[in-house]
């Protein structure tokens, strides 16, 4: 990372995660003008070097948090019955207003995943989850169907906030070995999240409760993680921690040189810091073909986890006549499917990258090793729907395309927590920007799929409808395949990576 402090003509090489102090002397070789801090070791300032249980505390909570949000976004469609006769709407409204909930998932990465960079993550949490808990209050109280649809959408922007940073926290936190290990879980909380919902709305509906319960539900849930960020979490961005170090020693020492490479890269106004921080996700996605691809891919697959919802009713209820209020329990095969990878990834890929860890030491680990298991589940993720639609025939037993599901969730989980691990080595310095960049797509996608998912289901049959998805992902499987044999060359060509 190449810095020009203020005052200075010198340039300082500042190298990532070095544990040392540089002094950044001028050219005429005068006296120092700027002492630049890093972390040394032991620094009870990083988050890194904070104790290991409060660590796996706060990567486990922020996994929940994700969980709470995709919760969310799903546990209405229980109540889409209800929804449409009481708010007198049409099934294609009810839709809608479920999925306005992850459209919100398109805005708010955008700034949340940025403003996390420049105020911390903490300062951004709080006030999100306090409007997504507010939203929900709303949507209970909703007088009609504009209100509920409003409350619904304002929802999924703030709570999209738990999006970007969550997995930004992860690599504050963590080293590389560890954080995979970490980012597994928060694969696994993403995903049960959105096909636990539709279960619990189910059960509900099927025991007479009012649909309001289901926002009061979400209510209690979203306000208690509002209450625990606020008192139990602390802030991990370790840039913004550095830089509060160095405004201490100022004001302790009353020496002004020392500063932080955070305060350093910092715009002159406000103005100018909140736009260059507002465009940062676009900029870093448009010149970055690396993260267009991985992008592409991670949204395709959040956008087929999102057609399910409405997939499976044409063929479980009309082809198999499940009871709605049972339907949700077509979705637990998915996340068996889950819990199956990720007990495979931390007990045979995890050991694996450790032991590179150590070979490739000093060194790090190229980010390419991230996609070995990408390679191997892009296949299976493309069979998942040639399988689910070609057993969907209503003579054919409903356990066979039930299966399908557990196939989907092992290959989803793989896909996402390797491509997601690729995306913060490559793109340490602004994890947040670029995951907020990565959610806004895969976010478009989620709310689009279910929007035409049942009527192309219908029209073309689940078996061709399936067909047509499942050649699309095989166009996906050289993604990784590609990345790993051409990623080193489009990282040094990277004009981002090279100028942060």
């Amino acid at each position: 990372m190449l810095l020009r402090p203020e005052g200075s003509s010198s340039v300082v090489t500042v190298e990532k995660d070095t544990e040392v102090l540089v002094t950044v002397e001028n050219d005429d070789g005068g006296e120092p003008n700027t002492i630049l801090l890093s972390f040394e070791d032991g620094d009870s300032d990083d988050p890194r070097n904070w104790s290991r249980w409060y660590r796996w505390y706060l990567s486990l909570f922020n996994c929940f948090l994700v969980f709470a949000t995709t919760f969310a976004s799903s546990a209405p469609s229980g109540y889409a019955a209800d929804l449409l006769h009481h708010f007198h709407m049409t099934s294609e409204l009810v839709a809608l207003t479920i999925t306005l909930f992850v459209i919100g998932f398109c805005f708010g990465p955008l700034l949340w995943g940025p403003l996390s960079e420049q105020f911390g993550r903490r300062a951004v949490l709080i006030p999100c989850y306090a409007v997504f808990t507010a939203c929900q209050v709303g949507a209970a109280l909703s007088p009609n169907s504009a209100s509920i649809m409003l409350f619904r959408l304002f929802g999924g922007i703030f709570s999209a906030a738990a999006h970007p940073t969550a997995p930004a926290l992860i690599a504050d936190v963590w080293d590389p070995a560890t954080r995979e290990k970490a980012l597994t879980y928060l694969g696994f909380f993403s995903f049960i999240g959105p096909t636990l919902g539709p279960l619990v709305g189910g059960f509900m509906a099927a025991a007479h409760i009012s649909w309001q319960w289901i926002f009061w539900l979400l209510t209690i849930l979203s306000g208690t993680c509002t209450l625990l960020v606020i008192l139990t979490q602390k802030e991990t961005y370790r840039p913004l921690l550095l830089a509060r170090k160095a405004e201490r020693i100022r004001r302790e020492t009353g020496d002004l040189r020392y500063r932080a490479p955070f305060e350093l890269l910092q715009k002159p106004t406000l103005l100018a810091r909140l736009y260059a921080t507002l465009t940062k996700p676009f900029v870093l996605f448009v010149r970055e073909p690396a993260l267009i691809a991985v992008t592409v891919y991670l949204s395709f697959i959040g956008g087929c986890l999102y057609m399910l919802f409405e997939a499976y009713p044409v063929v479980f209820e009309e082809g198999h006549h499940f009871l709605s209020s049972f339907l949700g329990l077509a979705y637990l095969p998915v996340t068996l499917g889950t819990i199956v990878t990720m007990i495979f990834y931390l007990s045979v890929f995890q050991p694996r990258y450790e032991r590179l860890v150590l070979q490739c030491a000093p060194e790090p680990i190229p980010p390419e090793e991230r996609l070995v298991m990408a390679v191997w589940a892009a296949p299976l993720f493309a069979i998942t729907f040639f399988w689910f639609g070609w057993t969907s025939f209503p003579q054919v037993n409903f356990w066979v395309p039930l299966l399908s599901g557990l196939l989907m969730g092992m290959s989803t989980l793989a896909l996402v927590v390797s491509l997601l691990n690729y995306i913060i080595d490559v793109y340490s310095y602004a994890t947040a920007t670029a995951l907020g960049a990565c959610t806004v797509l895969r976010s478009i996608f989620g709310a689009i799929f279910p929007l035409f998912s049942r009527q192309m289901f219908r029209a073309l049959s689940p078996r061709w409808a399936s067909t047509l998805v499942g050649c699309i992902a095989v166009l996906m499987i050289p993604i990784p395949v590609v990345l790993m044999r051409y990623g080193p060359a489009l990282r040094a060509k990277s004009h981002y990576i090279a100028s942060v």
